[in-house]
């Protein structure tokens, strides 16, 4: 099965249209003009106003990680529905590998473990630039392995967990499934919400939304500057996913792409790559969403329908029926 590639640009649907037009008006600093301490502090601040209204779950507490050269912190969410030993989602956070944490996906992560009835691990990875490449990338591979070994604690069933992410979470979730893969963890699925995955940003959709949609041009190569020691670190495939020599065997993989988005022709060609490889792979596209939509679920139609597509995926990974 081959993935078209998609002509550029693409319309904004109406709804969202109207949000990238308010949000220009209020004229606030892109990140690349802020300091990391700056964009953080402002991230955490802009992400509450457009996010779904957090819910209630059966049990929310914060767990710590070893990793490699250090701790990382973390947040266990059990759904209501969620039995005493039960599934897993791993998720990975996106920002840019700069910004972003588990109090920013908060919402989304109750979400999750309410609609799968199911056990959500959030990761604190550490972030750039004072953590540089590849340490996001070890630390979620670690926290991985970490949460595998200590599923009895957890209460997690060994053999029911998916990883997932957006942005750069996703990027961070494919490349520690390629690692879980050859480390013999029993991954489930992965479910990567508009992963980067490629060494240099020089597909036509970066050329096509480069200005105007949310996530500007500048603000990708800040991101990265922050994150990679140098442009050698593009050539790792724990950074551009796609460069990785085989995909082979892998757990089956859901895309969630947005179509105004820099980073969605990155997307399709993971989908097709990993379609060429003989994985199960499904992949759908958003109509006129832009990078980050998912997030923004307090305020876009697109946004639920994207949430309402993820928990059915995991209900069917996880063999879950008739979840309220």
């Amino acid at each position: 099965m081959a993935f078209p590639p998609l002509q550029h640009p693409r319309p904004l649907d109406p709804q969202v249209a109207d949000l990238v037009s308010r949000i220009h008006r209020a004229n606030r600093p892109p990140y690349w003009q802020c300091t990391p301490e700056g964009a953080r502090e402002f991230h955490e601040k802009a992400s509450k106003i457009l996010e779904i209204a957090a819910q209630s779950v059966a049990d929310v507490r914060d767990v710590d990680i070893p990793v490699a050269g250090g701790r990382i912190r973390a947040r266990l969410y059990a759904g209501h529905l969620a039995a005493t030993t039960a599934p897993l989602v791993i998720f990975t956070h996106g920002g840019g590998f700069t910004i972003g944490s588990v109090d920013s996906y908060d919402a989304v992560c109750r979400m999750l473990a309410n609609g799968a009835a199911c056990k959500v691990l959030s990761l604190d990875y550490r972030l750039a630039p004072e953590h540089r490449f590849p340490t996001a990338a070890q630390d979620v591979f670690d926290a991985w392995e970490w949460a595998f070994g200590e599923h009895r604690e957890l209460g997690i069933d060994p053999y029911a967990v998916v990883g997932m992410g957006d942005s750069a979470g996703g990027t961070l979730t494919a490349q520690a499934t390629l690692r879980a893969r050859d480390g013999g963890l029993p991954l489930r699925g992965q479910i990567l919400l508009y992963p980067g995955t490629c060494a240099w940003q020089d597909t036509p959709s970066h050329a096509a939304y480069a200005n105007g949609y949310l996530l500007d041009a500048r603000t990708v190569q800040w991101f990265f500057s922050n994150y990679l020691r140098d442009d050698a670190d593009r050539l790792d495939w724990r950074f551009a996913v796609l460069d990785a020599p085989d995909w082979r065997g892998v757990a089956p993989t859901f895309l969630q792409l947005a179509e105004c988005d820099p980073l969605v022709d990155e997307g399709l060609a993971l989908a097709n790559r990993l379609a060429a490889s003989n994985c199960h792979v499904t992949c759908t596209v958003y109509p006129g969403a832009v990078h980050a939509f998912y997030n923004m679920g307090g305020a876009l139609r697109v946004a639920r329908q994207a949430h309402r597509d993820s928990i059915a995926y995991l209900r069917s990974v996880f063999d879950i029926a008739n979840v309220a």
